[in-house]
């Protein structure tokens, strides 16, 4: 028999949305899920919002105050897709009144902010889901399986890239993604975070790196009004920006590989470019997030002048089956989180961690922060 989890999503952006299509299209996906998630509660403190997606997505209440949620006991799993700077305070308090959690990255502004959440969570016995979905684009599984079965040989360096152009605008509005108390490090915990994920997810842990970063844009204009995603605000007050808008870092792992992650997010006339291109002794993999259902292989014993065929990735290569019947149909932006809610409902039915985890979340934002410093000390960090 399949139960009911009541569900909440606090902060009711861009992303809040998408948690919520991602419950609500989950079961048709994965009809084995032990439990049906209900939308109960949605928070958000920006007038009128939550009233809206109560009103579209059919949640049973709303409410301004996040902490409401807390203490309804309808709610046994908590979606916190807020703002950076509220990742700690709302995830500590959700997993002390013993809600599950699946939070999305970089999950507070420093390690330690990862860290308290990550502690809250084992000391309550809840599960914690992380919001690093570009692992689970099946092209990526199919990469990993290559690598761990050695058919490239051993890897030896990896180019990960993560370029954007949200913020290329001069006229992008000064939200608290540009302010270090309320967006962390900017570009680090934005898009090197998933870098970082699958940089780990691919080839293992990282050992040392070393980092640059800039600010290309360094003064923005206020919103005059609360706002979502990405939108312009000509003619108001200007601040500083507080945050990198671009990093670069050298990366040596574990296994001895060596690494390039490069991030930004005012990379004009790029849209989304974000992917990865893994060398190893005997061939190579490549994967671009904008045609995310190929996947470059280059194999075999040529060395030199060996060519690339495209895989088109389909069923049997990771949860590609539960979307589509046959290779080279489009999947998107939004499965990938339905994949992501599978896993983190998966855990919660088997109490057992799956998918990206808070202990992910840790690890990454260790990177992040090793990056700043490395950045301000002009010098190699260890992780080890």
């Amino acid at each position: 028999m399949v139960g009911t989890l009541g569900v909440a999503v606090v902060g009711f952006g861009w992303m809040g949305q998408v948690h919520t299509r991602a419950y609500a299209r989950v079961h048709h996906h994965f009809p084995g899920l032990r439990s049906r998630p209900r939308l109960i509660a949605v928070a958000d403190d920006a007038p009128g919002r939550a009233a809206r997606a109560a009103e579209q997505y059919g949640f049973d209440s709303a409410t301004v105050d996040w902490r409401e949620i807390a203490a309804d006991p309808r709610v046994d799993a908590v979606s916190v897709t807020a703002p950076n700077f509220l990742h700690r305070e709302i995830g500590v308090a959700m997993a002390e009144a013993g809600k599950h959690l699946w939070i999305e990255k970089p999950v507070g502004l420093t390690a330690d902010d990862a860290r308290a959440v990550a502690g809250a969570a084992a000391r309550a016995g809840v599960r914690g889901a992380v919001g690093f979905n570009y692992r689970n684009a099946p092209a990526v599984a199919a990469a990993r399986e290559l690598v761990a079965a050695g058919g490239i040989g051993a890897v030896t360096h990896v180019r990960i890239r993560l370029f954007s152009d949200y913020a290329a605008h001069p006229e992008t509005a000064l939200t608290w993604r540009y302010e270090r108390d309320r967006g962390g490090s900017g570009v680090l915990g934005d898009l090197a975070s998933h870098g970082v994920d699958l940089a780990r997810h691919l080839l293992g842990e990282i050992d040392s790196l070393c980092a640059d970063t800039a600010v290309f844009v360094p003064h923005r204009a206020r919103p005059s009004e609360a706002v979502t995603g990405h939108v312009h605000a000509a003619g108001g007050a200007l601040g500083a920006v507080e945050n990198d808008d671009y990093v670069s870092c050298l990366l040596r792992f574990a296994s001895g590989a060596r690494g390039v992650l490069e991030a930004c997010r005012v990379s004009v006339g790029e849209q989304n470019a974000y992917g990865f291109e893994i060398h190893g002794a005997t061939g190579a993999l490549f994967w671009d997030f904008r045609r995310m259902g190929e996947l470059g292989v280059s194999r075999g014993a040529a060395y030199q002048d060996q060519p690339v065929s495209t895989l088109y990735v389909g069923p049997g290569h990771g949860d590609y089956a539960a979307f589509q019947p046959g290779a080279a149909h489009a999947m998107g932006y939004d499965d990938l989180k339905v994949v992501e809610a599978h896993e983190f409902l998966r855990s919660v039915a088997e109490g057992a961690d799956r998918g990206a985890t808070l202990a992910d979340a840790v690890a990454a934002a260790t990177a992040l922060d090793a990056m700043a410093r490395s950045a301000r000390e002009r010098a190699w960090v260890s992780l080890a």
